[in-house]
């Protein structure tokens, strides 16, 4: 490995080429979506939903779900969906969602079952990882968040 003098500049520079040749030896093994490791969301405070899926939000306006939402939203979300939100193109700008219960199907579908296409995993499945408390609390958080 090349030697760099002590000095600011020599460090940043031998802490570039050592980042660099880290991300050579391990990016053939990074998958984009398919290697998600969800976090965990405490939904202690919010009503049990049972197990039975519901097809609409149950936790609209519920302020309780709309601050655990944004919590778990950016552990589990923002990553691919961005920032408040605010997609960056890899993703569906998720601020967009149809109001309502079309919506919320649509929602749900994905975030319970995930979504793939020719065999790629463009969406991991949260839905028995992360239970339908933590999506719907997601859920209610995004109908919070403007779209401009």
């Amino acid at each position: 490995m090349a030697r760099f003098p002590a000095t600011r500049t020599g460090l940043a520079v031998g802490l570039a080429v050592g980042i660099g040749s880290l991300w050579l030896a391990v990016a053939p093994a990074v998958e984009a979506h398919g290697d998600v490791t969800p976090q965990p969301v405490d939904v202690s405070r919010l009503p049990p939903l049972g197990a039975e899926w519901r097809r609409s939000n149950p936790y609209r306006g519920n302020p309780v779900a709309i601050e655990i939402g944004k919590s778990a939203y950016n552990q589990n979300c923002a990553r691919c969906h961005g920032l408040e939100a605010i997609s960056g193109g890899i993703a569906p700008d998720l601020r967009y969602l149809e109001p309502g219960d079309a919506g919320d199907e649509w929602y749900i579908e994905r975030f319970h079952h995930g979504s793939a296409r020719d065999g790629k995993v463009y969406m991991p499945a949260f839905g028995e990882t992360l239970g339908q408390e933590a999506g719907w609390a997601i859920c209610a958080w995004l109908e919070t968040v403007p779209a401009e």
